[in-house]
């Protein structure tokens, strides 16, 4: 039976509703958004949660925890499908599947301003001049198919920065990788006929690009040039190889493959990606999810959030059919501005490759299983080993990192019973403290991070774990004590005396003496992780800063040298040591920076030289 809010009248809301279409958002006594929903018909969609015969369990228990509804008229469904799927991935509600914010794709990029283009990965805006293939589903796979390319077609990979900048070849020639146009030992005719068959093989045309290669074997054997020959024969060679590996049979246009398994509320859908008949790789995602949907639902969810902000190739490849797919294919046609369709029931080689994705996404299921029920055995050692009196859900680390005292950092990171909770992490740049005062950064960084505890943006944590000593939690506690948080429990994780991993000490606020976890307790191993992760994402951190700080000090006191143009040249040259490897030409071809200034860089660099 529905237990309804009292403070809700869902009567008096169902009256006033509009029959159009829109969305809503149902809101919990706290303001928070726990489900969004969309509807062609928002009044007949609305009132099924409120109907006790059609309300399924799991509406039930969310419909009890309503405090609002609002609502978003729109013109048509399809509009109503894509401001949810907006909305869903900005507030990720409680009871939506929501899918995780993905980094934007990665290409291969070939820029066309040069004489000898280069070959390079890239990602974010494709604001050069140039082209760009794929995209693929990682930096791996575009480094994968780089490496591939550099075999079979020697086309530089290297910064423009270190290109203008050699005078003699670099590893790459050596190792037959590049012909180093850098230096003038490759003319453009032969550079431009590797590009242009480095363009054939990503446009996916492998088996024209075999033709021509075989052409010019022959000619070249006719002329007796056997050793151009014999490198045609390698390069087709090669090509036979990664052509039976990589290439779809049959399958010429763009097409994603996308399989969904589920689980005990877990699901994981694995997308193969198809350009041009190519497998450019695959990748699998884990949409979170509350309770057990099955797979039709989570294919719905995930293909609506995934393509909102993301190419849209022609033809979807499903191993189930969203539960509204004529509304998704009209959705994603306007997306795309072309013609797409979802297919589900294939044959051929396009069956085997839908199996091998669904294979592929029940094997990565399990695996996230098995993971989860091993933290989650983490969890429960740990709780027994402290003495908690609940098995704890929410675990943060703080870890701080410095050179001499100086850009001190101080990292913070989180854990849940899933594991590292990566999207909470967060680092503080420590100021206004005598250097190298460890307790004074700990405790600046704990009432920076729980300040906003108080202003309800993140959870509060159940265990805090501080990399140090006594003086370290101290530190801590006091910074909490001050914002009149006493519900937390404090753990300092002090290294042995050999500084062995297992020999950790443990510093808890209300015990006199530390003392050292069972050996081989597995909650000690979660213990392990979350402190080197802190300091691992410390040390990055810090590594930044510094970094910042030297190639700003650095190029600071350069007369007509402005914070943009700073960044121009860093950007230009990646890094300091390029712009002091370049000379006055080459830092004067650099946009807004003139002869004058140019020498006044490359003398703050060189006057040493002088002397």
């Amino acid at each position: 039976m529905i237990s309804e809010n009292q403070s809700f009248d869902s009567k008096a809301f169902l009256k006033t509703l509009t029959k159009r279409p829109g969305v809503y958002k149902m809101l919990d006594d706290k303001g928070e958004i726990i489900y969004i929903g969309k509807a062609k018909n928002l009044k007949n969609r609305v009132a099924t949660y409120f109907n006790k015969q059609v309300a399924t369990p799991k509406q039930q228990t969310m419909v009890a925890r309503i405090a609002a509804i609002e609502v978003t008229v729109t013109h048509t469904e399809g509009e109503a499908l894509l401001l949810e799927s907006q909305l869903i991935k900005r507030h990720k509600p409680r009871y939506n599947i929501s899918l995780r914010d993905d980094k934007s794709f990665p290409y291969i990029y070939l820029s066309s301003e040069q004489d000898f283009p280069q070959l390079t990965f890239h990602r974010g805006a494709k604001n050069k001049p140039g082209r760009y293939f794929g995209p693929y589903p990682s930096a791996g796979a575009v480094r994968e198919s780089l490496k591939l390319l550099q075999k079979l077609f020697p086309i530089r990979q290297c910064d423009d920065s270190f290109y203008i900048n050699r005078n003699r070849p670099c590893l790459q020639f050596q190792i037959e990788r590049c012909t180093a146009p850098c230096v003038g030992l490759v003319d453009k005719q032969s550079y431009a006929e590797d590009v242009a068959s480095t363009v054939m093989f990503l446009e996916g045309n492998g088996n024209l690009l075999i033709e021509r290669l075989i052409n010019k074997m022959e000619v070249a054997a006719a002329a007796l040039h056997f050793e151009q020959a014999a490198h045609y024969r390698d390069q087709i060679g090669k090509l036979r190889t990664i052509l039976q590996k990589n290439f779809i049979h049959g399958e010429r246009g763009d097409a994603d493959i996308i399989a969904c398994a589920t689980k005990a509320n877990l699901a994981c859908v694995q997308v193969f990606f198809i350009r041009n008949g190519q497998h450019l790789g695959n990748k699998a995602y884990f949409p979170k999810m509350l309770d057990e949907f099955d797979p039709g639902a989570v294919m719905q969810a995930f293909i609506q959030q995934y393509y909102l902000e993301k190419p849209v190739p022609y033809e979807l490849i499903v191993s189930h059919e969203p539960q509204e797919s004529t509304l998704l294919i009209d959705v994603l046609t306007g997306l795309a501005k072309h013609n797409v369709a979802i297919s589900s029931n294939v044959r051929g080689e396009r069956a085997k490759w839908l199996q091998m994705a669904l294979t592929n996404a029940e094997n990565s299921l399990m695996s996230k299983l098995a993971d989860r029920q091993g933290v989650y055995a983490r969890f429960l050692s740990l709780q027994e080993e402290l003495g908690c009196a609940d098995t704890p859900k929410r675990l943060e680390c703080f870890d701080i990192s410095h050179t001499q005292g100086g850009q001190t950092v101080a990292s913070c990171v989180v854990f849940d019973q899933e594991g590292p909770v990566k999207s909470a992490y967060r680092r503080f740049n420590i100021e206004g403290i005598t250097p190298g005062d460890d307790y004074a950064a700990i405790n600046q960084a704990v009432s920076r991070r729980y300040k906003r505890l108080q202003k309800g943006e993140h959870a509060a944590p159940d265990i805090l774990f501080i990399d140090g000593g006594k003086g370290q939690v101290g530190a801590a506690q006091k910074a909490l004590a001050e914002l009149a948080i006493n519900d937390v429990m404090i753990v300092g994780v002090s290294k042995g005396p050999d500084r062995k991993p297992g020999m950790e000490k443990l510093i808890l606020v209300e015990q006199e003496h530390p003392f050292v976890m069972t050996p081989g307790a597995s909650g000690l191993l979660l213990i392990q992780h979350i402190r080197d992760e802190a300091h691992r994402f410390a040390i990055t951190g810090h590594r930044q800063r510094r970094g910042k700080a030297v190639n700003q000090s650095a190029l600071e006191g350069i007369t007509g040298l402005g914070a943009k143009r700073r960044q121009l040249l860093l950007k230009q040259f990646g890094g300091l040591q390029g712009i002091e490897k370049a000379g006055i030409d080459a830092l004067s071809s650099v946009d807004g920076i003139s002869k004058q200034l140019a020498q006044r860089i490359y003398d703050n660099f060189h006057h040493q030289d002088d002397h």
